[in-house]
């Protein structure tokens, strides 16, 4: 007697096809971004093991000398240390900036899972590589810097690829909900990345690099073999390429059936052009996003570069518990990004969703470097609340906002806009995220309150720049029909 068909299979003969192939994408891009995030992170959890306190360590074994800093890794054991982070900091940053640029270039003119495999298999190299340097007894500071401005390069094949298969999957009907869940892979990826690396970096930190480049190349010989490009190379429905409107459900796949789809997607002849970088910086609201998000990201990727490192100066944790520590600050991130996409598709206003959430941060970054250490419990809560915050806006700009101004009604349906607008405010953002760590390395000598009031003073700007956007979303909610707008 045969048994009945496992409850499993029977679940999934239950979903349909198109759903099944869409789940798949979605996960399978999370994954692939999550490793990503992964393995930049070991840098921030390994500066505290480059120049740790060796005076805690007790009297120096070499008795070669009296340095004080026989137990670090040259050429960070001198007092310009907290520089040369910022200068490792800023070459993987500068490059990621630059190369953002011109990734999205490349990712339309290459296969698409060609693109975003090779360039995680390249991302795993170079991060090993760096790793490798404590076993090959490396202490150059030009190979570190090397390594890191190849890995900047590589990794920009990241985000305009996931976004771009999202995008041939689910169309232009993304909402903040589900962007924002979506978007956690930035903070699980830092949060996976600051447990493994804490694994290692007190007893051989080469391999919290190591074993983080090692997953991030096995995903994308994952991706090689599983990723589906288009719908239709899978006789799957390509989706409604239209505006959002109130009549789709909130996740913003369309409620029509699959034979409204075909016919909705079927009328255009012929493709349409990509729009001209010039063209994407016309529509409203780009350039405010995009230099909004340059600040934000700022904060944002300080935080991520410096936290463990103040945690450990600050609190005087060692580096494996500051890294753990750490990892609150993103657990609040996808918290933050959750509740920034739902307050934004409530409301239907992604600016002052993210105005509002950047003026609260400001005092609580300042509380946090007050009042944040004076036990674990508040540690634990400022963080998480700092995380929300400060992630809160980054998430929903560069996911709903993004898709927002990818369909505004001046492109007439050109559905190839969506990833031209993506690489601009990502690419301004990453000019951010460049400058903070830098700007940490340079004044945390001169005291970490300056890198505090550097950081408040970033999150204020960032909310100034969308007053005009604001101000128009506020208008909208004061007409006879309120509705949500476009940007």
């Amino acid at each position: 007697m045969r048994a009945a068909l496992a409850p499993g299979v029977r679940l999934l003969r239950a979903v349909p096809r198109d759903s099944r192939y869409r789940g798949l994408t979605l996960v399978l891009t999370f994954l692939s971004y999550t490793s990503y995030h992964l393995s930049r992170k070991p840098i921030s959890i390994v500066k505290s093991q480059l120049h740790p306190n060796c005076s805690a360590l007790g009297p120096n074994p070499r008795n070669d000398s009296n340095s004080t800093t026989w137990c670090s890794w040259a050429p960070f054991d001198g007092d310009n240390y907290n520089e040369l982070f910022g200068a490792l900091d800023n070459a993987f940053l500068v490059a990621y900036a630059i190369g953002m640029f011109i990734s999205g270039i490349f990712g339309e003119r290459l296969p698409l899972r060609y693109y975003l495999s090779g360039g995680m298999v390249l991302s795993g190299l170079f991060t090993a590589l760096f790793g490798l340097g404590y076993f090959w007894d490396i202490h150059a500071l030009w190979y570190f810097i090397i390594v890191q401005v190849c890995n900047g390069l590589v990794q920009t094949t990241g985000w305009p690829s996931v976004v771009a298969c999202v995008g041939n999957w689910f169309g232009k009907g993304k909402r903040g909900l589900i962007m924002g869940i979506w978007n956690s892979h930035t903070s699980v990826g830092n949060i996976l990345g600051s447990l493994i690396a804490g694994i290692w970096v007190t007893s051989a930190w080469g391999l919290s690099f190591i074993v983080p480049g090692i997953i991030i190349a096995a995903m994308g010989i994952i991706c090689f073999f599983f990723l589906v490009e288009y719908p239709e190379d899978v006789d799957c429905n390509p989706p409604l390429h239209h505006v959002i409107t109130s009549n789709e459900d909130p996740l913003g796949l369309s409620r029509q059936s699959s034979v409204d789809h075909s016919t909705s997607t079927k009328e255009p002849a012929e493709e349409p052009e990509a729009i001209s970088f010039l063209g994407a910086l016309r529509i409203p609201g780009v350039v405010e996003f995009s230099l909004c998000l340059l600040f934000a990201k700022l904060v944002s990727y300080t935080f991520l570069y410096w936290l463990p490192l103040y945690i450990v100066n600050v609190a005087h944790f060692g580096a494996k518990e500051a890294g753990n520590l750490s990892t609150l600050f993103d657990a609040g991130g996808i918290l933050g990004g959750i509740f920034a996409g739902l307050i934004s598709d409530y409301t239907g206003g992604r600016a002052t969703t993210c105005c509002v959430m950047l003026v609260v941060a400001a005092p609580m970054l300042f509380l946090y470097n007050h009042v944040g250490q004076n036990g674990i419990g508040t540690s634990i809560a400022m963080l998480i609340i700092c995380g929300a915050l400060v992630n809160g806006p980054y998430a929903l700009i560069t996911t709903a906002v993004s898709a927002d101004l990818g369909t505004h009604e001046s492109l007439k349906g050109n559905a190839r806009a969506l990833s031209t607008v993506t690489a601009i405010i990502d690419g301004t953002g990453s000019i951010g995220a460049a400058l903070g760590p830098l700007l940490a390395g340079l004044i945390s000598p001169t005291g970490w309150n300056n890198v505090f009031y550097m950081l408040i003073a970033a999150d204020v700007l960032a909310c100034l720049l969308l007053a005009r956007v604001m101000v128009k979303e506020a208008r909208g909610w004061c007409g006879p029909m309120a509705r949500q707008r476009g940007y």
